[in-house]
């Protein structure tokens, strides 16, 4: 029973990250880009946390918390950029 909510919780996550995918293809600035790309980071996160609670699986929760780590520093990284900070 508990797997089954965990797993609804996961789809439904899912189905957020297809909406913020029309935001990332039709964002009017880089800025709004940048914005959905960290949000589908966060929903993949979510995603990985709730398959591993709901398959008891230790190994999602691992890959989850490397993931979250390098897209905040990817972000930090494209934040940079957009601001020009990498000129010499």
């Amino acid at each position: 029973m508990m797997e089954d909510s965990f797993l609804l919780a996961a789809i439904i996550v899912s189905i957020y990250g297809l909406v913020v995918l029309l935001r990332l293809f039709l964002g009017p600035t880089p800025g709004d880009r940048v914005v959905a790309v960290d949000t589908l980071n966060t929903f993949v996160v979510a995603v990985m946390l709730l398959l591993g609670a709901a398959f008891k699986r230790t190994i999602y929760l691992d890959i989850a918390t490397v993931y979250a780590l390098l897209s905040y520093i990817g972000t930090l990284y494209i934040a940079r950029y957009l601001e020009g900070g990498f000129k010499r």
